[in-house]
């Protein structure tokens, strides 16, 4: 047996070398194509190289083979090809090398070999691969540490806000009155005052959790609790003599100061004998007690302090134009949604309802609408710039928008901060301005149409006005800002060398994977079992002989001899191809939604393969094509090669699955047998091509 952290002896005591026993991971952002080809190379280089190996890839279906405890104990080392957050701490004292995913395509051998000098990963875990990647020159696009902690943060944030701002909002629909002494009431130990208090206990969990995963992203467990209770501090403005806490963008700091904390403290050397007691006892406990210190006397005195003086600021500009006035209330209404500079405008305006001047309230509930409602919209507008989880979150943020709570924009700013906060506050200043010239007047203390429906505002149809017209210029300065940073990054992409992932964009973000990588799935796929690696495909569904992945694609979808001779005329040809199944309603907008996914990166993969795709509603059905073309396409493949094997898939908006999702990671893999390819290109008529479609199982 090897040492934890050892490569095997060169001989045995049988003479014989002992076979090294590898065992990676890989990930892409979505969790398709690259997953698995990446898989699918390290296996072949692993039988070449006489070497054991067992991937375990993280795709939208879920992580399958999953790596056992067993697996890592004997292990003699492990390859991370991944583009996205891995759990290291599980490989504690394994020889780790960490790479992009496509680095794991490219160069496969390369990694066996430097797998076994690699360093050796310590005890402390951590979520993050980029530390290792950069030192290992992994290739591959990946993002940076900040970014995909973000991400981390707000993924698991998504769920508190919309299952706290929904109960909110039906028990304030069902159960709540105006009532000018006390805004929207709903009647104590009522049925409704309940499922408002368990609503409310969502948004209060909301920030910390935002806080505690950005943490935990950067500094795996140890970072969880002083992540959690820092942004906990962050929202509770009383601990620093503040009326409003410091909301998300608080969370976002206190996720970030506890993330590097607790990295810099593991970084400690310490006698052997507190190793082990460090990542449960030391750290959460130094770091917890170090930041929410730091947070009450250092950060938060003179944030109670701003917002003293910018209440009386606004205090001193009742009396000048109310154009100016509602633009300005807008403008911090929508900047950080429930935060301090929003709770700040809020509670002016909420006090002046007591004097009797009811304007500034109508400026503000006019404002307090727009971010969520804005958001959801431009989900709707352009939803190719969304993702699927995304684009649930914009219905949830529609529904949240329409009883005046704000907060529901805040995943979409926390994720987008550059171009949502600026696009939220240009809507909100139009609507409070707006609402200002309109003389607009709310008698209690909320936002948003609820009140205009229960008969608190007054001036109702210029108050509508103002908020669709503020969530109009929300949802179109979004999608321009979001579109140009998109266009932008991947210029950039392409400027350093490393063009966009050729993925298989047709799934949502955050599905079936935890943040530890864990999931559904099993099996023990090596380089020695290629039959194991398919194990995982459904079940017989029962398709005729002439059809071929589920009958998605079928003697009708397959063409031995493509005529094009360039990529737009490609996709024309493949989507004719298609059409001839009765499935496409319109060619010409599959033609154009194939040609949009081609300009956020090529799907030509490499190895002579391309596959473009479409997720439209030109399509009423899961369908797939092929054709072969014998001089090859341009398809601007990272490898430099003309595509000569052309799959075309599209699907329905609205297809969802994980049978689709594992045909996809199942047509991926496949590709990466260059028998499997040969065989593709020399099957002499339709019938034969799809005789070796059918190995794809």
């Amino acid at each position: 047996m090897t040492s934890p952290a050892g490569l095997p002896p060169t001989g045995g005591g049988s003479g014989e070398q002992q076979r090294l026993k590898l065992l990676a991971v890989t990930a892409c952002p979505t969790g398709i194509a690259h997953t698995y080809m990446a898989a699918e190379k390290l296996a072949q280089a692993a039988e070449q190289l006489g070497v054991d190996i067992k991937v375990e890839t993280q795709g939208s279906i879920g992580a399958e083979n999953v790596l056992t405890d067993n697996d890592v104990r004997t292990a003699d080392g492990i390859i991370i090809a991944a583009d996205k957050d891995v759990d290291l701490s599980r490989f504690a004292g394994k020889r780790v090398v960490t790479v992009g995913v496509a680095e794991g395509i490219h160069h496969p051998e390369r990694l066996i070999e430097q797998v076994r000098t690699a360093p050796v990963h310590g005890g402390g875990g951590g979520g993050t691969s980029t530390s290792s990647s950069a030192a290992s020159g992994g290739g591959g696009k990946e993002r940076s540490v900040g970014y995909k902690a973000l991400m981390n943060g707000v993924s698991y944030m998504i769920p508190f806000v919309v299952v706290g701002g929904l109960l909110i909002a039906i028990s304030l629909s069902l159960g709540g009155h105006t009532d000018p002494s006390g805004g929207l009431v709903i009647p104590k130990d009522s049925f409704w005052m309940d499922v408002n208090n368990i609503g409310v206990i969502g948004f209060q969990l909301m920030v910390p959790i935002l806080s505690g995963y950005i943490a935990y992203a950067i500094g795996d467990r140890p970072a969880l609790v002083p992540g959690m209770v820092g942004g906990w501090i962050a929202n509770t403005g009383s601990l620093y003599d503040s009326e409003a806490g410091a909301g998300f963008i608080g969370a976002i700091v206190t996720g970030f100061l506890a993330g590097y904390l607790v990295l810099w403290i593991k970084k400690v050397e310490v006698p052997k004998f507190v190793r082990p007691i460090m990542p449960i006892i030391v750290i959460p406990i130094v770091a917890t007690t170090a930041l929410g210190l730091f947070f009450i006397y250092v950060i938060g005195k003179p944030i109670s302090w701003v917002f003293e003086h910018l209440t009386d600021w606004l205090g001193g500009m009742t009396g000048t134009s109310a154009v100016l006035l509602g633009a300005i209330l807008g403008l911090m209404i929508a900047f950080d949604m429930g935060g301090p500079v929003n709770k700040t405008a809020f509670l002016f305006g909420a006090g002046l309802i007591a004097t009797g001047n009811q304007e500034v309230m109508g400026m503000c509930a006019a404002a307090i609408p727009v971010m969520p409602l804005g958001q959801g919209l431009a989900t709707l507008i352009r939803k190719r710039l969304y993702t699927e989880q995304e684009r649930e979150t914009g219905l949830a943020s529609l529904f949240m928008g329409l009883f005046g709570i704000s907060e529901g924009a805040i995943p979409f700013a926390a994720a987008r901060p550059a171009q949502v906060i600026p696009a939220n506050m240009l809507g909100g200043a139009v609507a409070g301005a707006l609402a200002g010239l309109a003389g607009v007047e709310d008698a209690v203390p909320h936002g948003g149409p609820i009140v205009a429906v229960l008969g608190a505002v007054s001036g109702v149809p210029m108050f509508f006005v103002a908020v669709v017209i503020g969530t109009v210029v929300t949802a179109l300065t979004t999608v321009a800002l979001v579109d140009v940073s998109e266009r932008k990054r991947r210029g950039r992409s392409m400027v350093d060398g490393l063009a966009p992932q050729p993925e298989l964009a047709l799934a949502g973000v955050g599905v079936g994977v935890g943040s530890d990588g864990r999931g559904a799935g099993g099996g023990t796929a090596t380089a020695h079992a290629p039959a194991q690696r398919t194990s995982s495909a459904p079940a017989s569904t029962g398709v005729s002989e002439d059809e071929v992945l589920s009958g998605y694609l079928t003697a009708q979808t397959v063409k031995v001899r493509l005529d094009s001779g360039d990529k737009e005329a490609a996709i024309r040809e493949m989507a004719g191809l298609l059409a001839a199944t009765g499935k496409v309603t319109d060619v010409e907008e599959l033609v154009a939604a194939a040609l949009r996914r081609e300009e956020q990166g090529t799907t030509g993969l490499g190895e002579e393969i391309a596959i473009p795709h479409a997720k439209t509603d030109a399509v009423t059905a899961p369908v797939v094509g092929f054709a072969r073309s014998a001089e090859g396409v341009e398809w601007g493949s990272l490898d430099g090669t003309k595509a000569k094997l052309v799959f075309m898939i599209s699907v329905p908006e609205a297809a969802a699955g994980d049978e689709h999702l594992r045909i996809l990671a199942l047509l991926s893999r496949k590709l990466m047998d260059t028998g499997f390819r040969e065989r593709l290109m020399t099957a002499p008529d339709e019938a034969a091509v799809l005789d070796v479609l059918r190995e794809i199982r």
